[in-house]
């Protein structure tokens, strides 16, 4: 890969990995370093990595990424309560709510489902980057997609 190929690269992927990170971090300043970081590692990998792999590989790098961060940043803090299994009645900001269902998924539920719906990935793409089979990934957005109906509940709850 060339210094072109890389630069067309990093303008074809950087928002959407920006994104995909940010949605499964929820952390900005976090989300832009583990990008920064992702690109550089392609970078010094320049010789290895084929150009037209470059986004499943990027893809890839930083999810590890976004786990090693998540791991080295749990807190040990125990919540009294249960989380919520749903929504109030009448409660009507959707964006908020989806927000939040993501946030009860695990790392490649998360993953799987925003790769598939936020950015249009192909199930084989999806696989490449959480280095899953294909009909892995498949059961993995089915399930998540379940869990996601079961949170939000109804649909005429948030209408």
């Amino acid at each position: 890969m060339n210094v072109k190929e890389f630069n067309t690269i990093v303008d074809q992927y950087s928002d959407r990995l920006f994104r995909y990170v940010l949605k499964t971090m929820r952390d900005e300043d976090g989300s832009r370093d583990i990008v920064q970081d992702s690109f550089e590692k392609l970078w010094n990998r320049r010789h290895d990595v084929d150009p037209e792999k470059a986004g499943a590989w990027l893809y890839r790098t930083s999810y590890n990424s976004v786990i090693d961060f998540k791991r080295k940043h749990v807190r040990q803090s125990f919540p009294d309560q249960m989380p919520e299994q749903g929504i109030e009645s009448g409660y009507n900001d959707l964006k908020e709510v989806l927000d939040k269902a993501l946030t009860t998924l695990n790392e490649k539920q998360r993953s799987a489902v925003l790769l598939r719906d936020y950015e249009g990935y192909s199930y084989q793409e999806i696989g490449d980057i959480l280095n899953l089979n294909e009909g892995q990934v498949k059961i993995t957005i089915y399930r998540a997609r379940l869990a996601l109906k079961e949170y939000i509940g109804a649909v005429d709850v948030l209408i």
